[in-house]
């Protein structure tokens, strides 16, 4: 049975925690749904239930769930061509459903098979994504929708072309929010007595602070205030009536329609994806180093996507630029992700003046510092370090997801993982012990657990190898399986070439099951006088061979 966990064991933290990444997602929910040609809404309402729902019924104690931008393309399109926002909403119902089965069916084991090293460089490409595609907001450049990843954007620019822009659309008054929100985040890390009020998180000092600056500059006529579009944006609803029009519930009608079951196919499936590889990523950033059930995440995100869609909000999935927020501001259990979803709903019903105040060149500064932790320099000297097995895969995804997407990223960094297994495979098929080739010498050649038809190329270039006159040992005393294939070019080399070509070949340890027949211990003559015979032309004492032989 599983641990019971107590919520409130750890308010304090969670709190904090819970106040940043509500922070972080209000602007990433409306921008998301802005690029999906959602109403402005539904990005919040996906939020709130990412938070409140997947909070509570996940077993991630960082992981935070909201709308995400792996699927605004498949939303932007889907709620295109279908022409009605309620018609979308019944493929979130149908992709909720078949998410529900996958975790029944124990879908979300496959997490298990993805490398570190492609998941800390799909970290690491997030957070090279969020450094790029934040650096203009810092500068009051935001031509790009808050919550964008893709390398090229909707605005025709890309995320290298749109710095160069930045120069011509400097704000003075965004770039001094930002210097000031700069100081106090680093210094609410760096200056002890500041680390010490851990209710009270950097990220929230910067924004009163972002607000309050801007209001001096407003109130007093400065060529520094900062303009409405460079704000957070949120609907205020301004009736009864208004406030009613926000809750959209899917059109069940719909529920037959072969293209709404295509669509709710695809979500599930990327939002299964872009999950598990998010949870995956959150436990490797856990600092307790917790394990998160993956089936019951997949179930999780299930019901959350049944109930976002019964509301008219946005499908989601785990969300790794949250998820390393909460894990930045100090979380320590699922109760700091439920705050946030908490504060999500209150903020938008009483609130969404005052939220309204808050320069996108703040919040912009928080993630700025969120992607540097992601992609820090030791993460990459970490991984040059271990070697170009394990620093490829990582330097490849990484510069895939930032280029690509999240999805096309990680499958190449997999694809050159299996090709860099595939390659360690085939040269530890077997040891191949060999002095300089002098008549008489003998060859061992020991196979290791597993020999695959993968390894018969390479096996079969060491028998071609062997020289004229020579003795060769084969052991396959470790073997667990060898191929068929294996099998018989052993037996086409020991019956073929070997007699054709004086090579005396001695067979040892090979299972019944094998059918290849051992040789007994004088075939071949590949004895104990013939390794004192190679002693003698050698000028090796008898007594080293032997103890050799011993060991």
């Amino acid at each position: 049975m599983s641990k019971k966990i107590n919520l409130f064991a750890n308010l304090k933290s969670d709190f904090a925690s819970g106040l940043v990444v509500f922070l972080v997602a209000l602007p990433l929910c409306l921008g998301i749904a802005m690029a999906s040609g959602a109403p402005l809404f539904s990005g919040i309402i996906s939020g709130v239930i990412g938070g409140l729902v997947v909070g509570y019924l996940s077993q991630s104690h960082i992981s935070v769930s909201g709308p995400a931008a792996g699927l605004t393309a498949i939303v932007l399109t889907a709620i295109t061509d279908f022409g009605a926002f309620d018609v979308f909403l019944m493929s979130v119902f149908i992709a909720g459903l078949l998410q529900l089965g996958l975790g029944f069916l124990k879908a979300g084991s496959i997490s298990n098979y993805f490398p570190t090293n492609v998941i800390e460089g799909m970290l690491a490409g997030i957070g090279v994504i969020i450094i790029l595609k934040q650096i203009p907001h810092a500068f009051g450049y935001d031509a790009d929708y808050e919550g964008d990843q893709s390398f090229v954007q909707s605005n025709g620019d890309n995320s290298f072309s749109s710095l160069f822009e930045i120069f011509n659309h400097i704000q003075i008054g965004a770039v001094l929010v930002t210097i000031t929100s700069l100081i106090i985040l680093i210094s609410w890390d760096k200056v002890s007595f500041l680390k010490k009020i851990k209710l009270v998180p950097g990220a929230l000092v910067a924004v009163i602070s972002g607000i309050v600056l801007n209001e001096i500059f407003i109130q007093s006529g400065s060529e520094f205030a900062i303009s409405k579009s460079h704000l957070v944006s949120l609907p205020v609803p301004t009736s009864i009536e208004e406030f009613k029009g926000i809750i959209t519930t899917p059109n069940f009608s719909a529920f037959l329609n072969p293209k709404v079951w295509v669509t709710g196919m695809t979500i599930a499936i990327v939002a299964s994806i872009e999950t598990l590889l998010c949870i995956e990523a959150a436990d490797r950033m856990d600092p307790q180093k917790r394990y998160t059930n993956t089936n019951v995440e997949l179930k999780a995100q299930g019901v959350g996507n049944i109930v976002s869609s019964l509301l008219g909000g946005l499908p989601m999935t785990s969300v790794v630029v949250r998820s390393s927020a909460n894990c930045n501001a100090g979380a320590k259990s699922k109760m700091s992700t439920i705050i946030h979803g908490s504060l999500l709903l209150l903020s938008v019903l009483s609130i969404p003046v005052l939220l309204n105040k808050i320069p996108l060149a703040t919040l912009a500064t928080i993630l700025i510092l969120i992607g540097y932790k992601l992609a820090k320099p030791a993460t990459f000297l970490h991984f040059w370090e271990k070697g170009k097995y394990q620093f490829v895969p990582f330097i490849a995804t990484l510069v895939a997801v930032v280029a690509t997407d999240l999805l096309k990223g990680v499958m190449l960094g997999m694809i050159i993982s299996i090709i860099f297994i595939l390659r360690g495979n085939l040269k530890r098929a077997y040891s191949f012990k060999k002095e300089e080739y002098v008549d008489g010498d003998v060859i061992h050649i020991d196979l290791a657990q597993e020999v695959s038809f993968l390894n018969k190329a390479a096996i079969k270039l060491t028998l071609n190898s062997i020289p004229e006159n020579s003795s060769v040992i084969i052991n396959a005393h470790d073997t667990v399986y060898i191929a068929h294939d294996i099998l018989d070019l052993i037996s086409e080399f020991k019956e073929n070439r070997a007699k054709e070509e004086n090579i005396k070949v001695k067979l040892k340890g090979f299972k019944k099951a094998y059918d290849l027949e051992n040789s007994p211990d004088s075939a071949n003559h590949v004895t104990l006088e013939h390794y004192y015979d190679v002693a003698k032309r050698k000028m090796i004492k008898k007594e080293t061979i032997v103890n050799e032989i011993k060991e």
